[in-house]
Protein backbone atom coordinates (compact mmCIF):
# COMPACT_ATOMS: atom_id res chain seq x y z
CA UNK A 1 0.00 0.00 0.00
CA UNK A 2 1.00 3.52 -0.91
CA UNK A 3 -0.65 6.87 0.08
CA UNK A 4 0.20 9.64 -0.63
CA UNK A 5 1.89 11.63 2.41
CA UNK A 6 1.23 15.26 3.05
CA UNK A 7 3.92 16.26 5.63
CA UNK A 8 6.61 14.90 2.83
CA UNK A 9 4.91 15.66 -0.14
CA UNK A 10 5.13 12.52 -1.82
CA UNK A 11 3.83 8.74 -2.36
CA UNK A 12 5.29 6.66 1.05
CA UNK A 13 5.08 3.14 1.32
CA UNK A 14 3.07 2.42 4.25
CA UNK A 15 4.45 0.23 6.87
CA UNK A 16 2.27 0.35 10.11
CA UNK A 17 3.55 1.10 13.49
CA UNK A 18 2.00 -2.24 14.83
CA UNK A 19 2.34 -4.86 11.99
CA UNK A 20 -1.47 -5.73 11.09
CA UNK A 21 -3.06 -3.43 12.62
CA UNK A 22 -4.19 0.46 11.42
CA UNK A 23 -4.79 3.33 14.43
CA UNK A 24 -6.99 6.03 12.26
CA UNK A 25 -8.13 9.55 13.66
CA UNK A 26 -10.50 11.39 11.18
CA UNK A 27 -11.32 14.84 11.45
CA UNK A 28 -15.16 14.67 11.77
CA UNK A 29 -17.77 17.21 12.18
CA UNK A 30 -18.27 20.35 13.80
CA UNK A 31 -22.25 19.88 15.25
CA UNK A 32 -23.83 23.27 14.69
CA UNK A 33 -25.64 22.67 11.50
CA UNK A 34 -26.58 19.98 9.57
CA UNK A 35 -23.17 19.06 7.46
CA UNK A 36 -23.33 19.29 3.31
CA UNK A 37 -22.04 16.86 1.48
CA UNK A 38 -18.96 18.92 0.59
CA UNK A 39 -17.95 17.73 3.91
CA UNK A 40 -18.83 14.21 3.56
CA UNK A 41 -16.31 13.91 0.84
CA UNK A 42 -13.23 14.60 3.76
CA UNK A 43 -15.46 11.86 6.11
CA UNK A 44 -15.37 9.36 2.78
CA UNK A 45 -12.20 9.07 2.82
CA UNK A 46 -11.86 7.37 6.12
CA UNK A 47 -14.40 4.80 5.40
CA UNK A 48 -12.40 3.83 2.17
CA UNK A 49 -9.23 3.67 3.95
CA UNK A 50 -11.07 1.27 7.07
CA UNK A 51 -12.63 -0.23 3.83
CA UNK A 52 -10.09 -0.87 1.92
CA UNK A 53 -7.38 -1.82 4.48
CA UNK A 54 -9.86 -4.12 5.85
CA UNK A 55 -10.34 -6.00 2.34
CA UNK A 56 -6.39 -6.37 2.37
CA UNK A 57 -6.07 -8.12 5.60
CA UNK A 58 -5.40 -5.93 8.42
CA UNK A 59 -7.12 -5.05 11.75
CA UNK A 60 -8.39 -0.97 12.15
CA UNK A 61 -8.95 1.12 15.00
CA UNK A 62 -10.94 4.12 13.09
CA UNK A 63 -11.78 7.37 15.71
CA UNK A 64 -13.66 10.36 14.65
CA UNK A 65 -14.46 13.03 16.39
CA UNK A 66 -17.21 14.97 17.22
CA UNK A 67 -16.45 18.87 17.75
CA UNK A 68 -19.11 20.02 20.32
CA UNK A 69 -17.50 23.53 21.44
CA UNK A 70 -14.81 25.57 20.54
CA UNK A 71 -14.77 25.84 17.11
CA UNK A 72 -14.71 29.58 16.19
CA UNK A 73 -16.06 31.20 12.72
CA UNK A 74 -12.51 32.48 11.33
CA UNK A 75 -10.86 29.17 11.33
CA UNK A 76 -8.10 29.63 8.55
CA UNK A 77 -5.80 31.07 11.31
CA UNK A 78 -3.45 29.51 13.79
CA UNK A 79 -5.72 31.54 16.58
CA UNK A 80 -8.72 31.33 15.60
CA UNK A 81 -11.01 34.50 15.71
CA UNK A 82 -15.09 35.11 15.63
CA UNK A 83 -17.08 33.63 17.56
CA UNK A 84 -18.10 30.38 18.38
CA UNK A 85 -20.23 28.28 15.96
CA UNK A 86 -22.24 26.27 17.96
CA UNK A 87 -22.58 29.35 20.27
CA UNK A 88 -23.14 32.13 17.23
CA UNK A 89 -26.30 29.26 15.65
CA UNK A 90 -27.84 28.91 19.38
CA UNK A 91 -27.94 32.09 19.50
CA UNK A 92 -29.33 32.77 16.26
CA UNK A 93 -32.03 30.12 17.14
CA UNK A 94 -32.69 31.05 20.78
CA UNK A 95 -31.80 27.19 21.44
CA UNK A 96 -29.73 25.35 24.28
CA UNK A 97 -26.32 24.64 22.45
CA UNK A 98 -26.24 21.34 23.82
CA UNK A 99 -29.45 20.68 22.40
CA UNK A 100 -28.27 21.41 19.11
CA UNK A 101 -25.29 19.68 19.63
CA UNK A 102 -26.97 16.65 19.99
CA UNK A 103 -29.47 17.33 17.14
CA UNK A 104 -27.13 17.88 14.69
CA UNK A 105 -24.86 14.81 15.61
CA UNK A 106 -28.00 12.69 15.52
CA UNK A 107 -28.52 14.06 11.62
CA UNK A 108 -24.51 13.35 10.94
CA UNK A 109 -24.97 9.34 12.29
CA UNK A 110 -28.18 9.41 10.02
CA UNK A 111 -26.55 10.48 6.66
CA UNK A 112 -23.39 8.49 7.39
CA UNK A 113 -25.33 5.61 7.31
CA UNK A 114 -27.14 6.24 4.27
CA UNK A 115 -24.01 6.98 2.09
CA UNK A 116 -23.01 3.43 4.33
CA UNK A 117 -20.17 4.77 6.43
CA UNK A 118 -18.84 1.64 8.75
CA UNK A 119 -19.21 2.61 12.10
CA UNK A 120 -15.84 3.93 13.57
CA UNK A 121 -14.65 2.64 16.67
CA UNK A 122 -15.87 5.35 18.69
CA UNK A 123 -17.12 9.23 18.16
CA UNK A 124 -15.61 11.15 20.98
CA UNK A 125 -17.49 15.04 22.04
CA UNK A 126 -15.00 17.27 23.07
CA UNK A 127 -17.62 18.11 25.13
CA UNK A 128 -16.75 14.79 27.31
CA UNK A 129 -12.38 15.28 27.42
CA UNK A 130 -12.45 18.34 28.86
CA UNK A 131 -10.32 16.33 31.66
CA UNK A 132 -7.77 15.27 28.89
CA UNK A 133 -7.41 18.57 27.25
CA UNK A 134 -6.37 20.34 30.71
CA UNK A 135 -4.13 17.91 31.36
CA UNK A 136 -2.54 18.30 28.32
CA UNK A 137 -2.22 22.44 28.65
CA UNK A 138 -1.00 21.90 32.70
CA UNK A 139 1.49 19.38 30.62
CA UNK A 140 2.60 22.28 28.00
CA UNK A 141 2.94 24.84 29.99
CA UNK A 142 4.97 22.98 32.54
CA UNK A 143 7.47 21.92 29.41
CA UNK A 144 7.68 25.97 28.63
CA UNK A 145 5.58 25.74 24.92
CA UNK A 146 2.46 27.55 26.83
CA UNK A 147 1.82 30.37 28.88
CA UNK A 148 -1.09 31.42 31.05
CA UNK A 149 -2.26 35.13 31.10
CA UNK A 150 -5.60 36.53 32.70
CA UNK A 151 -7.79 33.22 32.28
CA UNK A 152 -6.11 33.03 28.50
CA UNK A 153 -4.05 30.06 27.96
CA UNK A 154 -1.61 30.70 24.88
CA UNK A 155 0.87 27.98 23.05
CA UNK A 156 4.18 29.96 22.06
CA UNK A 157 4.90 28.77 18.14
CA UNK A 158 8.73 29.68 18.60
CA UNK A 159 8.99 27.04 21.17
CA UNK A 160 8.59 24.70 18.80
CA UNK A 161 11.06 24.59 15.87
CA UNK A 162 8.97 22.24 13.33
CA UNK A 163 6.34 24.56 13.12
CA UNK A 164 5.17 24.79 9.99
CA UNK A 165 6.56 21.75 8.26
CA UNK A 166 3.24 20.00 7.19
CA UNK A 167 1.79 22.98 5.63
CA UNK A 168 4.90 25.27 4.69
CA UNK A 169 3.42 27.97 6.77
CA UNK A 170 6.58 27.99 8.71
CA UNK A 171 6.56 30.98 11.81
CA UNK A 172 8.81 33.64 9.09
CA UNK A 173 6.58 33.02 6.28
CA UNK A 174 3.36 33.66 9.02
CA UNK A 175 5.45 36.71 9.87
CA UNK A 176 6.38 38.28 6.91
CA UNK A 177 2.55 38.12 6.12
CA UNK A 178 0.78 38.82 9.24
CA UNK A 179 -0.79 41.92 8.69
CA UNK A 180 -4.62 41.87 8.89
CA UNK A 181 -4.54 37.91 9.11
CA UNK A 182 -3.54 37.57 13.18
CA UNK A 183 -5.29 39.28 16.60
CA UNK A 184 -2.95 41.47 17.65
CA UNK A 185 -3.23 40.85 21.26
CA UNK A 186 -0.90 42.33 24.02
CA UNK A 187 -0.69 39.35 26.54
CA UNK A 188 0.49 37.65 23.26
CA UNK A 189 4.22 37.11 23.02
CA UNK A 190 3.81 36.54 19.52
CA UNK A 191 0.92 37.31 17.41
CA UNK A 192 1.19 34.34 15.84
CA UNK A 193 0.92 32.20 19.42
CA UNK A 194 -3.19 30.41 19.84
CA UNK A 195 -5.08 29.96 22.11
CA UNK A 196 -5.26 26.49 24.07
CA UNK A 197 -7.86 27.67 26.31
CA UNK A 198 -10.15 30.95 25.95
CA UNK A 199 -11.15 33.10 28.99
CA UNK A 200 -15.09 34.88 27.60
CA UNK A 201 -17.46 35.28 30.22
CA UNK A 202 -20.43 35.60 27.32
CA UNK A 203 -19.88 31.75 26.19
CA UNK A 204 -22.58 29.91 26.76
CA UNK A 205 -20.59 26.51 27.93
CA UNK A 206 -17.88 27.17 30.29
CA UNK A 207 -15.70 24.53 32.27
CA UNK A 208 -13.42 25.19 35.81
CA UNK A 209 -9.56 25.13 34.87
CA UNK A 210 -6.65 25.83 36.76
CA UNK A 211 -7.00 29.13 34.46
CA UNK A 212 -10.72 30.31 35.90
CA UNK A 213 -13.53 29.32 33.43
CA UNK A 214 -13.36 28.72 30.15
CA UNK A 215 -13.32 26.58 27.30
CA UNK A 216 -10.78 24.68 25.02
CA UNK A 217 -9.48 25.65 21.47
CA UNK A 218 -10.37 23.65 18.60
CA UNK A 219 -6.86 22.56 18.10
CA UNK A 220 -6.33 20.70 21.65
CA UNK A 221 -9.15 19.17 21.98
CA UNK A 222 -8.29 17.00 18.54
CA UNK A 223 -4.64 16.30 19.54
CA UNK A 224 -6.32 15.08 23.59
CA UNK A 225 -8.91 13.00 22.02
CA UNK A 226 -6.37 11.33 19.02
CA UNK A 227 -4.43 10.85 22.68
CA UNK A 228 -6.98 9.10 24.60
CA UNK A 229 -7.74 6.71 21.62
CA UNK A 230 -4.86 6.10 19.93
CA UNK A 231 -2.07 6.70 22.07
CA UNK A 232 1.23 9.28 22.04
CA UNK A 233 1.82 8.42 18.41
CA UNK A 234 -0.76 6.46 15.74
CA UNK A 235 -0.99 5.40 11.42
CA UNK A 236 -2.89 7.92 9.93
CA UNK A 237 -4.82 10.96 10.38
CA UNK A 238 -7.18 12.28 7.51
CA UNK A 239 -9.19 15.48 6.90
CA UNK A 240 -9.85 18.39 4.23
CA UNK A 241 -8.00 20.56 2.94
CA UNK A 242 -8.64 23.77 5.10
CA UNK A 243 -7.37 21.25 8.19
CA UNK A 244 -4.10 20.98 6.79
CA UNK A 245 -3.39 24.67 8.21
CA UNK A 246 -4.09 25.19 10.80
CA UNK A 247 -5.41 22.69 12.46
CA UNK A 248 -3.20 19.83 12.01
CA UNK A 249 -0.28 21.86 12.17
CA UNK A 250 -1.26 23.39 15.52
CA UNK A 251 -2.20 19.50 16.36
CA UNK A 252 0.97 18.51 15.80
CA UNK A 253 2.93 21.22 17.60
CA UNK A 254 0.54 20.31 20.27
CA UNK A 255 1.07 17.00 20.69
CA UNK A 256 4.58 16.21 19.77
CA UNK A 257 5.57 19.24 22.46
CA UNK A 258 4.14 16.78 25.06
CA UNK A 259 5.50 13.79 24.29
CA UNK A 260 8.51 14.15 22.34
CA UNK A 261 7.20 11.28 19.97
CA UNK A 262 6.27 11.61 16.17
CA UNK A 263 2.40 12.43 16.38
CA UNK A 264 1.64 11.10 13.70
CA UNK A 265 3.04 8.86 10.29
CA UNK A 266 1.06 9.98 7.13
CA UNK A 267 -1.04 12.89 7.14
CA UNK A 268 -3.92 12.17 4.15
CA UNK A 269 -6.27 14.82 2.96
CA UNK A 270 -8.91 15.07 0.71
CA UNK A 271 -9.53 17.32 -2.11
CA UNK A 272 -12.18 19.98 -2.40
CA UNK A 273 -15.93 19.03 -3.33
CA UNK A 274 -16.48 22.45 -5.70
CA UNK A 275 -19.12 24.24 -7.42
CA UNK A 276 -18.07 26.44 -10.11
CA UNK A 277 -14.49 25.78 -9.27
CA UNK A 278 -14.44 26.94 -5.38
CA UNK A 279 -15.11 24.76 -2.85
CA UNK A 280 -18.33 24.18 -1.35
CA UNK A 281 -18.37 25.72 1.84
CA UNK A 282 -21.43 27.17 4.07
CA UNK A 283 -21.14 30.83 3.08
CA UNK A 284 -20.50 29.99 -0.54
CA UNK A 285 -22.94 29.04 -3.07
CA UNK A 286 -26.12 26.29 -2.54
CA UNK A 287 -25.19 23.75 -0.32
CA UNK A 288 -27.00 20.05 -1.11
CA UNK A 289 -27.68 18.06 1.91
CA UNK A 290 -27.63 14.32 2.19
CA UNK A 291 -31.53 14.31 2.86
CA UNK A 292 -32.26 17.43 -0.30
CA UNK A 293 -30.32 15.11 -2.81
CA UNK A 294 -32.50 11.80 -1.48
CA UNK A 295 -35.53 13.71 -1.90
CA UNK A 296 -34.14 14.44 -5.62
CA UNK A 297 -34.28 10.80 -6.31
CA UNK A 298 -30.78 9.58 -5.27
CA UNK A 299 -30.05 6.75 -3.19
CA UNK A 300 -27.69 6.97 -0.47
CA UNK A 301 -24.90 4.79 -2.74
CA UNK A 302 -25.62 6.72 -5.94
CA UNK A 303 -24.11 9.84 -3.95
CA UNK A 304 -21.50 7.49 -2.28
CA UNK A 305 -20.40 6.37 -5.78
CA UNK A 306 -20.37 9.96 -7.45
CA UNK A 307 -17.95 10.71 -4.55
CA UNK A 308 -15.36 7.75 -4.98
CA UNK A 309 -15.34 7.61 -9.05
CA UNK A 310 -12.82 10.60 -8.62
CA UNK A 311 -9.64 9.80 -7.14
CA UNK A 312 -9.86 11.40 -3.16
CA UNK A 313 -7.35 13.88 -3.52
CA UNK A 314 -8.17 15.48 -6.82
CA UNK A 315 -11.01 18.06 -6.51
CA UNK A 316 -14.97 17.04 -7.32
CA UNK A 317 -17.07 19.23 -9.17
CA UNK A 318 -20.46 18.92 -7.66
CA UNK A 319 -22.74 18.21 -10.93
CA UNK A 320 -26.27 16.83 -10.58
CA UNK A 321 -25.44 15.33 -14.01
CA UNK A 322 -22.30 13.74 -12.59
CA UNK A 323 -24.37 12.18 -9.58
CA UNK A 324 -26.86 11.12 -12.28
CA UNK A 325 -23.81 9.57 -13.96
CA UNK A 326 -22.90 7.86 -10.62
CA UNK A 327 -26.60 6.65 -10.74
CA UNK A 328 -26.65 5.18 -13.86
CA UNK A 329 -23.09 3.08 -13.66
CA UNK A 330 -24.88 1.88 -10.13
CA UNK A 331 -27.27 0.57 -11.99
CA UNK A 332 -25.22 -1.31 -14.74
CA UNK A 333 -23.71 -3.28 -12.12
CA UNK A 334 -26.55 -4.08 -10.32
CA UNK A 335 -28.10 -5.26 -13.27
CA UNK A 336 -25.14 -6.92 -14.29
CA UNK A 337 -25.21 -8.93 -10.95
CA UNK A 338 -29.15 -9.32 -10.06
CA UNK A 339 -29.96 -10.08 -14.26
CA UNK A 340 -27.07 -10.61 -16.47
CA UNK A 341 -25.64 -13.04 -13.88
CA UNK A 342 -28.79 -14.71 -13.05
CA UNK A 343 -30.65 -17.96 -14.74
CA UNK A 344 -27.57 -18.59 -16.64
CA UNK A 345 -27.02 -22.43 -18.73
CA UNK A 346 -26.59 -25.05 -16.82
CA UNK A 347 -23.26 -25.80 -18.92
CA UNK A 348 -19.71 -26.72 -18.24
CA UNK A 349 -17.40 -24.05 -16.31
CA UNK A 350 -15.13 -21.94 -18.15
CA UNK A 351 -11.53 -21.97 -16.77
CA UNK A 352 -11.66 -18.32 -18.66
CA UNK A 353 -14.08 -16.73 -16.80
CA UNK A 354 -11.89 -17.97 -13.35
CA UNK A 355 -8.76 -16.56 -15.28
CA UNK A 356 -10.58 -13.28 -15.67
CA UNK A 357 -11.74 -13.31 -11.72
CA UNK A 358 -8.44 -13.66 -10.97
CA UNK A 359 -7.02 -10.93 -13.24
CA UNK A 360 -9.57 -8.11 -12.23
CA UNK A 361 -8.58 -9.38 -8.47
CA UNK A 362 -4.85 -8.73 -9.10
CA UNK A 363 -5.78 -5.46 -10.85
CA UNK A 364 -8.16 -4.04 -8.74
CA UNK A 365 -6.25 -4.30 -5.43
CA UNK A 366 -2.99 -2.92 -7.31
CA UNK A 367 -5.36 0.37 -7.91
CA UNK A 368 -6.52 0.64 -4.45
CA UNK A 369 -2.63 -0.24 -3.45
CA UNK A 370 -1.67 2.78 -5.61
CA UNK A 371 -3.08 5.55 -3.12
CA UNK A 372 -6.56 4.22 -3.27
CA UNK A 373 -6.75 4.95 -6.84
CA UNK A 374 -10.63 4.22 -6.96
CA UNK A 375 -11.05 6.00 -10.41
CA UNK A 376 -8.81 2.72 -11.62
CA UNK A 377 -10.43 -0.03 -9.69
CA UNK A 378 -13.74 0.85 -11.18
CA UNK A 379 -12.38 1.09 -14.63
CA UNK A 380 -11.00 -2.83 -13.91
CA UNK A 381 -14.52 -3.65 -12.45
CA UNK A 382 -16.10 -2.50 -15.87
CA UNK A 383 -13.56 -4.25 -17.99
CA UNK A 384 -14.11 -7.57 -15.68
CA UNK A 385 -17.93 -7.12 -16.78
CA UNK A 386 -17.60 -6.93 -20.41
CA UNK A 387 -15.26 -9.58 -20.74
CA UNK A 388 -17.36 -11.93 -18.62
CA UNK A 389 -20.84 -11.05 -20.80
CA UNK A 390 -18.47 -12.35 -23.57
CA UNK A 391 -17.09 -15.57 -22.19
CA UNK A 392 -20.88 -16.35 -22.21
CA UNK A 393 -20.44 -17.84 -18.20
CA UNK A 394 -22.69 -21.44 -16.78
CA UNK A 395 -24.30 -21.08 -13.69
CA UNK A 396 -21.73 -21.96 -12.12
CA UNK A 397 -19.36 -19.28 -13.57
CA UNK A 398 -22.09 -16.41 -12.48
CA UNK A 399 -21.87 -17.67 -8.94
CA UNK A 400 -18.31 -17.00 -9.10
CA UNK A 401 -18.92 -13.83 -10.55
CA UNK A 402 -21.43 -12.59 -8.38
CA UNK A 403 -19.16 -13.91 -4.89
CA UNK A 404 -16.08 -11.94 -6.83
CA UNK A 405 -17.94 -8.47 -7.39
CA UNK A 406 -19.18 -8.97 -3.58
CA UNK A 407 -15.84 -9.31 -2.74
CA UNK A 408 -15.15 -6.03 -4.18
CA UNK A 409 -18.19 -4.43 -3.17
CA UNK A 410 -16.92 -4.24 0.48
CA UNK A 411 -14.61 -1.64 -0.46
CA UNK A 412 -17.58 0.66 -2.19
CA UNK A 413 -20.83 -0.39 -1.05
CA UNK A 414 -22.90 0.19 -3.60
CA UNK A 415 -24.79 -2.96 -4.21
CA UNK A 416 -28.04 -3.48 -3.92
CA UNK A 417 -29.17 -6.04 -1.31
CA UNK A 418 -31.96 -7.30 -3.50
CA UNK A 419 -32.85 -7.07 -7.54
CA UNK A 420 -35.81 -4.63 -8.52
CA UNK A 421 -38.15 -7.15 -8.88
CA UNK A 422 -40.89 -4.71 -10.30
CA UNK A 423 -38.04 -3.78 -13.35
CA UNK A 424 -37.48 -7.60 -13.86
CA UNK A 425 -40.93 -8.88 -14.24
CA UNK A 426 -41.84 -5.58 -16.66
CA UNK A 427 -39.07 -6.59 -18.78
CA UNK A 428 -39.41 -10.15 -18.45
CA UNK A 429 -43.34 -9.16 -19.94
CA UNK A 430 -41.94 -7.18 -22.85
CA UNK A 431 -39.57 -10.25 -24.24
CA UNK A 432 -42.49 -12.56 -23.62
CA UNK A 433 -44.85 -10.19 -25.71
CA UNK A 434 -42.00 -9.25 -28.08
CA UNK A 435 -41.81 -13.53 -28.58
CA UNK A 436 -45.09 -13.44 -29.24
CA UNK A 437 -44.94 -11.18 -32.32
CA UNK A 438 -41.92 -12.09 -33.70
CA UNK A 439 -44.05 -16.38 -33.15
CA UNK A 440 -46.60 -14.67 -35.52
CA UNK A 441 -44.19 -12.49 -37.75
CA UNK A 442 -45.49 -9.16 -36.25
CA UNK A 443 -41.33 -8.16 -36.97
CA UNK A 444 -42.58 -4.48 -36.39
CA UNK A 445 -44.18 -4.82 -32.85
CA UNK A 446 -41.04 -6.56 -31.82
CA UNK A 447 -38.41 -4.59 -33.09
CA UNK A 448 -40.96 -1.75 -31.71
CA UNK A 449 -40.09 -3.22 -28.35
CA UNK A 450 -36.91 -4.20 -28.66
CA UNK A 451 -36.25 0.00 -29.74
CA UNK A 452 -38.41 1.12 -26.51
CA UNK A 453 -36.52 -0.61 -23.97
CA UNK A 454 -33.45 0.08 -26.10
CA UNK A 455 -33.95 3.37 -25.63
CA UNK A 456 -34.35 3.43 -21.87
CA UNK A 457 -31.26 1.75 -21.77
CA UNK A 458 -31.71 -1.80 -21.88
CA UNK A 459 -30.03 -3.77 -24.38
CA UNK A 460 -31.94 -7.39 -25.44
CA UNK A 461 -29.64 -10.18 -26.29
CA UNK A 462 -30.89 -13.13 -28.49
CA UNK A 463 -28.99 -16.46 -27.44
CA UNK A 464 -29.27 -20.00 -28.13
CA UNK A 465 -30.68 -20.21 -24.52
CA UNK A 466 -33.56 -17.66 -24.88
CA UNK A 467 -33.88 -13.79 -24.95
CA UNK A 468 -31.67 -11.86 -21.80
CA UNK A 469 -30.91 -8.53 -21.37
CA UNK A 470 -28.38 -5.96 -19.95
CA UNK A 471 -28.25 -2.43 -19.37
CA UNK A 472 -25.89 -0.26 -22.01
Amino acid sequence: MRLQDTLSGKLEEFVPLRPGKVRMYNCGPTVYRRNHIGNYRAYMLGDLLRRTFEYLGYEVQQIMNITDVGHLTEDDVADARGEDKLQKEAQARKVDPWAIAREVEEWFHQDRKTLRMLDADAYPRATDHIAEMIAMIESLIEKGHAYAVDGNVYFAVQSFERYGTLSGNTLAKLEAGASGRVEEREEKRNPNDFALWKHDPKHLMQWDSPWGKGFPGWHIECSAMSRKYLGDTFDIHTGGPDNIFPHHECEIAQSESVTGETFVRYWVHVGWLTIGGDKMAKRAGKLYTVPELVEMGYEGPDIRLYMLKQHYRKPLPFDLELLDEAKRIRKRINNFVFYEMANRPEDFEKDAVKAEIEEARERFQAALSDDLNTSEALAVIHGFMTAVNKLEPSNADAALVVEFVREWDGVFAILDDEPEDDLDTEIQQLIEERNAARASKDFAHADQIRDDLLARGIELLDTAQGTRWKTK
